[in-house]
């Protein structure tokens, strides 16, 4: 069956530029949602429009009786049709490649209905008067969305190179598969070395996971928990959830030194990059928190905050995701399979 895409796919294409540009903005507004979203935390506008999908039970659009807070809500949702539109273009182009890119595609999908979700969850919790587990699962799927965007934009420079180990913009010696077989490539990972490579990237991912999921606590035990009054707050200690929280960030901090170490610059330079940058955008978000918690949550280091943790996340499965496929170009992916390459078959160890 014959689609509009298929028929456009037919009669045009676009050219890998295209794709990676619109995977790149796919991310830029997922982390946009997620500090709107946090700017109408704690400008206290979360109720701002009264109902949903409506802003009032008899008007689609805010009142000037609402004031700003009515119109900070609303910019908030008129995000959401942005960004479905960033996501249908992320689509297209994907569509539209002469070499196909099924991941980017997959990606895209994926993107589009995690929106429809959020939107969904954010409806919930207008109807739930700012429940604070809601506005957590709220931002828990804004978060979801911006690892499925980080996801499409690693593909899409992957899906357009054959081999390019993510985002990075530019080839790497250790991103191509099977880098064994040339002259003067580096040798093949020991299948142990290897692993624990992975084995530690993921860890990395999960401990972080981990971090913002209690980040979440802590914004739901504290006084920015969807607005300034009158508002439910989870009845947890903010102290010892923060003290949690900053340690489970140490705890980060000291995987992501052991992963960088473990990351030899032969055949791994892309990878130890992004982990250098991750560590820094790691501390920066630890003194933005430290800061926080010592000077009574000013609403603008929160939302600092808040962005950082869309900039951490961001970096960790960027990290991931590189030193996965570069671990695999070394090694090979589990089970002998063959690895997909520009050119050539892979080798394995």
């Amino acid at each position: 069956m014959r689609t509009p895409l298929s028929w456009l796919a037919g009669r045009y294409s676009l050219g890998a530029r295209s794709v990676r540009l619109a995977a790149l903005g796919s991310v830029v507004a997922s982390i946009a949602i997620i500090v709107t979203g946090g700017i109408v935390r704690v400008t206290g506008s979360g109720l701002g429009c009264t109902d949903w999908p409506m802003c009032t039970g008899e008007t689609l659009a805010p009142t000037a009786e609402m004031g700003v807070h009515g119109a900070i809500e609303f910019g908030n949702r008129l995000l959401t049709g942005a960004l479905c539109a960033v996501v249908g273009w992320v689509i297209i182009t994907a569509r539209l490649q002469e070499k196909p890119m099924p991941a980017v595609l997959r990606g895209g999908w994926a993107q589009f209905w995690i929106v429809v979700l959020n939107a969904v969850v954010g409806g919930v919790t207008v109807w739930m008067r700012l429940s604070p587990y809601i506005v957590a699962a709220h931002f828990l799927a804004a978060t979801l969305l911006l690892t499925a965007a980080v996801y499409t934009w690693h593909a899409a420079y992957a899906g357009a190179d054959g081999a390019v180990d993510g985002a990075g913009g530019g080839s790497d010696d250790s991103s191509q598969g099977g880098e064994g077989d040339r002259p003067g490539a580096p040798a093949p990972l020991p299948p142990r070395s290897a692993a624990r490579i992975r084995s530690l990237s993921a860890s990395l991912v999960a401990v972080t996971a981990v971090l913002i999921v209690v980040g979440t606590l802590a914004t739901g035990s504290g006084p920015h928990a969807g607005d300034s009054s009158d508002v439910p707050r989870m009845p947890f200690n903010w102290t010892a959830v923060t003290v949690v929280h900053g340690v489970l960030a140490v705890a980060v901090l000291v995987l992501a030194g052991v992963l960088l170490s473990a990351l030899s610059r032969d055949g791994f330079g892309a990878a130890r990059r992004k982990a250098g940058v991750f560590l820094a955008v790691l501390l920066g978000q630890g003194v933005v928190g430290l800061v926080q918690s010592l000077t009574a949550l000013p609403s603008l280091v929160v939302m600092l905050h808040l962005l950082g943790s869309a900039l951490v996340w961001t970096g960790v499965l960027q990290v991931h995701f590189t030193v996965k496929r570069a671990s695999f170009g070394h090694s090979g992916p589990p089970g002998g399979a063959p690895l997909p390459r520009a050119r050539g078959a892979a080798t394995h160890a």
